[in-house]
């Protein structure tokens, strides 16, 4: 095939100068699935599971006990492992962290769907910026960020 043809189906030509990438090269990600250290592992999964809506997609088990849950709701992972308390049991968890999350779903029904469940929601939903969200608090005191875009 003609070089002149490869171009026109958006191939480079052999003669044709490659673009060379910014070095170093910019982290280019597929996914990232945060997880969350929880002092009571079955309480935060209720949370998640039947507060908001996620599911569980993988278990982690050691002997007979639950150690950890890797949730998933649309496309979207969270993973919530059991804190072992090494670091002691008081520690803080969730301050300065907040997880943001993106829906086409009705963000009114969420919130209701956790209020229901004995959610904390620390800001109602309201207009903020270019969406509609409201922001909820876990057992352990991450924020949860849940908004729909304005169309």
């Amino acid at each position: 095939m003609a070089a002149d043809a490869q171009s026109h189906r958006g191939e480079a030509s052999p003669s044709a100068p490659k673009s060379r990438r910014q070095q170093p090269e910019s982290l280019r990600l597929r996914s990232i699935s945060p997880t969350f250290t929880v002092n009571d592992l079955q309480r935060s999964l209720a949370w998640y599971r039947d507060g908001l809506g996620f599911f569980v997609s993988d278990r982690w088990e050691e002997g007979d006990r639950l150690k950890g849950v890797m949730l998933k709701a649309g496309a979207c992972h969270i993973g919530l492992s059991q804190d072992d308390f090494s670091k002691g049991r008081d520690r803080l968890k969730g301050l300065g962290f907040r997880i943001w999350c993106e829906t086409l779903q009705d963000v009114d029904a969420i919130a209701a769907r956790l209020r229901a469940f004995g959610g904390k929601i620390v800001e109602e939903p309201s207009d903020r910026w270019d969406s509609y969200s409201f922001t909820a608090e876990d057992p352990d005191g991450f924020k949860i960020t849940v908004a729909r875009a304005r169309e």
